[in-house]
């Protein structure tokens, strides 16, 4: 049954409403004026589903109530009678968020209509509140997973950065190490979480796009503006904002958006007005940022605004350990998706992942177990589909000269480059030539590409 609260002040009234709609189904709590209203709201925490309350009240104005209780009462309905309504009451009650204004004698029957209107909206508001809350609770420092040593010194940062309220933050670390996770964990553990959290890919988007996508835009401010446009630092007010690939932002617009951290404030493309907002910032990228500070294609007072905190995510070949926590996690998750029931994973099947390289990070791991799950005939996980080289197997002259890379898409084309060249120098000792040479490239070649990666090689 759930609860409907009236505040009335006129006792035949009052007493045939409560009577009424007890008679319906409802819970009715009956108040005379606001002071009682309060007390029942904030002290008795009652929580109704509807709220039908007169205009004018001994004790004050039921839309000045509102107004005043909307954060306290959340999803509730408040419908309003009056004996003297005026449209400009109407009107503000409808911006308030009333659901209804209706002028007193009220038809007990287009009350009940409107009544059971009402409920439907609140409570199906409430539903995806609930599930929501339920959602946000996956997103504990719990959820990074991993029992490894680096795991867990990852996992109590995360801890105590969800207890104190940070401006901004970096994530670093490779592609498919879990940044977004960690930007989940963030937000929805800390004291935003019931706030926005709104993500942008820096690398996604041209820079005249992402302008406009982060700051908004007024009408006609481009070709094709028709309209006004809020963009993410203002749906972000009060929340989080996560940037991730922020080494992708062009030089200029970094410049505006320090300024937009620092004083909290933004125009819109075209706009006059300066906004104020509230935005918490985490940014991420799998670039050294440091590193391309020093060789000026990031600027050096943004960094530093930003790295107020720093989070470096281990690359999973670093942190081997943690196979053991991430894959029944992930068997588990397919097999309820699926409908399989895989539960065992032969010795041989583990020896293999934990010889094999991991470039592809923890989403590599998790799109080659939903490979196997799915393709699972019964209890064991078919080693046949994790489809990874064996390192063991091979000789040993093989296994120092090959590079193995994830071609599940849980790489980019880039970072398989990367990769190939970063492993070059590394077996080289950073000598360019002889690296080139390893690659059958030529040294300009390789130097430019050493370059745009941002790798240390020897200067030979």
């Amino acid at each position: 049954m759930e609860t409907l609260l009236i505040i009335e002040d006129e006792q035949l009234l009052g007493s045939e409403l409560k009577r009424h709609l007890q008679q319906t189904g409802w819970d009715v709590v009956w108040v005379g004026n606001l002071s009682e209203a309060r007390d029942m709201l904030e002290k008795q925490a009652l929580t109704p589903l509807v709220i039908v309350s007169d205009l004018n009240l001994p004790d004050g104005n039921g839309l000045d109530f509102m107004a005043a209780m909307k954060q306290a009462t959340g999803f509730t309905a408040w419908l309003f009678l009056t004996g003297y309504g005026s449209v400009p009451d109407s009107v503000r009650a409808l911006r308030l968020g009333a659901f209804d204004f209706l002028e007193k004698p009220c038809d007990l029957e287009r009350l009940d209509i409107v009544l059971a209107s009402a409920a439907r909206g609140a409570s199906f508001q409430r539903r995806l509140l609930e599930q929501s809350e339920q959602e946000h609770r996956r997103y504990t420092p719990d959820a990074y997973v991993g029992h490894s040593a680096k795991a867990r010194e990852v996992r109590a940062l995360l801890g105590k950065l969800t207890r104190v309220p940070f401006s901004t933050l970096i994530i670093g670390g490779e592609t498919g190490t879990g940044k977004g996770l960690a930007a989940k964990i963030l937000h929805y553990g800390g004291a935003r979480t019931n706030q926005a959290l709104i993500e942008v890919n820096c690398a996604a988007l041209p820079r005249e796009l992402l302008e406009s996508e982060l700051f908004g835009h007024e009408s006609g401010a481009f070709t094709g503006a028709a309209h006004r446009h809020r963009g993410l630092f203002e749906q972000s007010d009060g929340g989080t904002l996560f940037m991730d690939e922020i080494g992708e932002m062009p030089l200029e617009l970094q410049a505006k958006l320090l300024k937009a951290i620092e004083n909290r404030k933004f125009r819109r493309l075209g706009g006059e007005k300066e906004i104020t907002v509230d935005v918490q910032i985490i940014a991420a990228s799998h670039r050294d940022l440091a590193k391309m500070v020093k060789h000026q294609e990031f600027r050096a007072d943004l960094y530093h605004r930003l790295s107020v905190f720093k989070i470096e995510l281990p690359p999973l070949r670093e942190a081997l350990d943690d196979l053991e926590s991430l894959t029944p996690l992930f068997v588990a998750e397919f097999n309820a998706k699926a409908g399989r029931k895989v539960k065992h994973i032969a010795p041989d099947i583990w020896q293999k992942m934990k010889n094999y390289h991991w470039p592809g990070n923890v989403r590599e791991l998790r799109n080659v177990i939903e490979r196997c799950v799915l393709l699972a005939d019964d209890e064991q996980l078919p080693g046949q589909w994790l489809q990874l080289p064996d390192n063991a197997a091979l000789p040993e002259q093989t296994r120092r000269q090959g590079v193995f890379l994830p071609l599940d898409g849980s790489m980019a084309l880039d970072d398989m480059d990367k990769h190939i060249i970063e492993t070059a120098l590394q077996r080289t000792g950073g000598n360019l030539t002889a690296a080139a040479r390893m690659l059958g490239a030529t040294r300009e070649t390789l130097r430019y590409r050493v370059k745009k990666y941002r790798l240390d090689a020897a200067s030979d």
